[in-house]
């Protein structure tokens, strides 16, 4: 039987460590990195290629669902569940416009893991139930604004409204993005008028209403 290898990321190193005592018990497994956040993420699947990520979503600097998008160009075989405390219709939806394989709540068993790492392995999608239910359910509403608004931002433009959201400098995001501080202000000026928004306080309102970021865990 063929390994699966998985890369485990999520701000909580308690979390990372238990992730990994419970999948290094499972036959055909196994866990060949750990990253604190989206940007370790993608460093690390280009060079480890792994079969898996399992993400959470808020993470600092680039969290999950941005991470998603970029894994498509530096690992395009990669695939991605996600694992987390939020089960909001938002949140679910907005994840598999993602691309990600999977979905589960942190409140799964250890059975159900195993379950979606074997599925998404063979190819197959894999929901938990009440994110499938919240699926049906967004469907059925047709989304919501908040979503969309969202979606109509590049990759890049989420990255710097993330890191703006989160307090960094303009030339502080120009060194982690490796682009130039000038290139951050205009990303910053397009994002205030592409959502209408007038202010740096209603950008960050923006980004915890989208859940960019959080405002703790």
């Amino acid at each position: 039987m063929r390994t699966t290898r998985i890369v485990l990321a999520d701000d909580h190193h308690l979390v990372r460590a238990g992730l990994r005592v419970l999948i290094e018990r499972m036959p055909g497994q196994e866990v060949v990195g750990e990253a604190e956040d989206g940007r370790q993420v993608i460093q690390m699947a280009q060079t480890l290629q792994p079969d898996i990520v399992l993400m959470d979503i808020a993470m600092p600097e680039m969290n999950g669902l941005t991470a998603a998008v970029n894994l498509k160009t530096v690992s395009p075989n990669t695939r991605v569940i996600i694992v987390s405390m939020n089960s909001t219709v938002d949140s679910v939806l907005r994840a598999m416009r993602a691309g990600v394989a999977g979905y589960l709540l942190k409140s799964v068993s250890p059975a159900e893991l195993e379950l979606a790492l074997q599925s998404v392995a063979k190819g197959q999608t894999y929901l938990c139930a009440a994110a499938s239910q919240h699926v049906i359910e967004g469907y059925v509403r047709g989304g919501s604004e908040g979503v969309d608004t969202l979606e109509q931002l590049t990759p890049r433009q989420r990255e710097v409204l993330q890191l703006v959201a989160e307090g960094f400098t303009s030339k502080e995001i120009a060194k982690k993005l490796q682009i130039a501080p000038k290139t951050v202000e205009t990303h910053r000026t397009q994002l205030m008028r592409q959502l209408q928004i007038r202010d740096l306080a209603g950008l960050v309102r923006f980004a915890v209403q989208s859940g960019l970021v959080s405002l703790g865990d």
